[in-house]
């Protein structure tokens, strides 16, 4: 008897198949690791995908979303992990009165990692680190 169970378990799990790491951090809103973002083609991503909330210039916009321009939003508070999360899954509002964030699915995970870029250049040359 105990032959049988192991052949159809065998059978099972030869019939999933595991996602590979590209597909796994796709899952997480993750770039591949070998990704290299480009804050200068993250631009466009952002005007097009954030700025209705959070501003053209990263400044916000009233009663719609927070700006990113601020110590909140400094990489040793909110971590690149973070924003790759609030962009995937959406996120909870927690400093602001602005209501929570939906997620963006029409942002892909390298999409995402180029509005990081942008994002985080920005800050950098506003003295948020």
């Amino acid at each position: 008897m105990k032959p049988v169970w192991l052949l159809i378990t065998v059978l099972i799990l030869g019939g999933c198949s595991f996602p590979n790491e590209e597909e796994r951090l796709a899952g997480q809103g993750l770039p591949p690791t070998d990704f290299v973002a480009s804050a200068d083609s993250g631009r466009g991503l952002y005007q097009q995908y954030c700025s209705q909330c959070h501003g053209r210039q990263l400044q916000g916009v009233d009663l719609k979303g927070p700006p990113l321009l601020h110590d909140y939003y400094k990489p040793g508070h909110h971590s690149d992990l973070a924003f790759y999360r609030a962009i995937k899954f959406g996120t909870q509002a927690h400093h602001w009165q602005f209501g929570d964030m939906e997620p963006v699915p029409e942002v892909t995970p390298k999409d995402a990692a180029h509005i990081v870029a942008y994002v985080r250049k920005h800050q950098h040359r506003a003295g948020i680190q």
